[in-house]
């Protein structure tokens, strides 16, 4: 309705009667001037979708969505993605109950230093690829309460959310993943990541799954299992702090794809890479050898 009303920077719904309204995607999508919204009468209780809704609203620096009845929801993908200046948004009152597609949801919320998901309910959710991607300011992410049996695609999930320091993600059931690529890419104060309780059965992808995390010194993988995994290209490319690396369950006879698993692990030794795979030491070689090429190239 007001798709790419890009001059608006003013606007107020209060008495807009939409209680029949069911589909409310990018409705303010790039209205990207806009920095006031009075949404404080908004009938949302049968809306099913809010996808893409607040996309692209790069000025708006605050949103109020108390009001908002969210339960009858399905689909919440990219619904603030692009909010570049949002420096909060409570969203205690939401119910997800029934949504199943939170794909970039917050993607690109570069303001945002915290989020309280706390009242989240995921159970359905089958989707969450790119959900936090290049939230680079958030310093605290708890997601204790996240149902995630049903997801099947965890890529670039927290991809780009260079300042976060710790991730607990104790409680995650990855039964069901088949996508993990770039879902920790260039969480680059990550010093610490605990995936003991991963179960990666299903997942065919992880190149670039943890590329540039650039202070991980330790990393133990030995309960993953990687038997329908095809690709693993990048996979730890510059882990540049990575001193030690448990991969003592791998068996990449499936692998189609290893190249630049190791490129850039400058303080990793072969010796501290816990294997049986003889294809992991060899890939490992080859790319150190590539390294001191670089090295070498670069400073000619």
């Amino acid at each position: 309705m007001f798709f790419k009303c890009n001059s608006l920077a003013n606007l107020n719904l209060s008495n807009f009667n939409n209680q029949n309204i069911t589909n409310l995607r990018s409705m303010f999508s790039r209205c990207e001037s806009l920095t006031i919204l009075d949404l404080s009468n908004f009938n949302t209780q049968n809306v099913t979708n809010m996808s893409c809704m607040f996309s692209s609203c790069k000025s708006l620096k605050n949103l109020d969505l108390s009001n908002f009845n969210t339960q009858n929801v399905t689909n919440m993908s990219h619904m603030f993605s692009r909010c570049e200046s949002l420096t909060n948004l409570d969203l205690l009152n939401f119910n997800t109950q029934n949504v199943s597609n939170m794909v970039g949801m917050f993607w690109c919320c570069n303001s945002l230093t915290n989020l309280d998901l706390s009242n989240f309910n995921t159970q359905k959710v089958i989707d969450m690829s790119g959900m936090f991607w290049c939230c680079n300011s958030l310093t605290n992410l708890d997601l204790s309460n996240f149902n995630t049996q049903n997801v099947t695609n965890m890529s670039n999930m927290f991809a780009g959310c260079k300042l976060l320091t710790d991730l607990d993600l104790s409680n995650f059931n990855t039964q069901n993943v088949t996508n993990m690529a770039h879902m920790f890419s260039h969480c680059e104060l990550l010093t610490d990541l605990d995936l003991t309780n991963f179960n990666t059965q299903n997942v065919t992808n992880m190149s670039n799954m943890f590329s540039d995390c650039k202070l991980l010194t330790d990393l133990d993988l030995s309960n993953f299992n990687d038997k329908n995994v095809t690709n693993m290209a990048h996979m730890f490319s510059g882990c540049v702090s990575l001193t030690n690396i448990n991969l003592s369950n791998f068996n990449t006879q499936n692998i189609t794809d290893m190249s630049y698993m190791f490129s850039r692990c400058d303080l990793l030794k072969k010796e501290n890479i816990i294997t049986k795979d003889n294809k992991i030491l060899n890939e490992f070689k080859n790319q150190v050898k590539n390294n001191c090429f670089y090295y070498l190239y670069d400073n000619y």
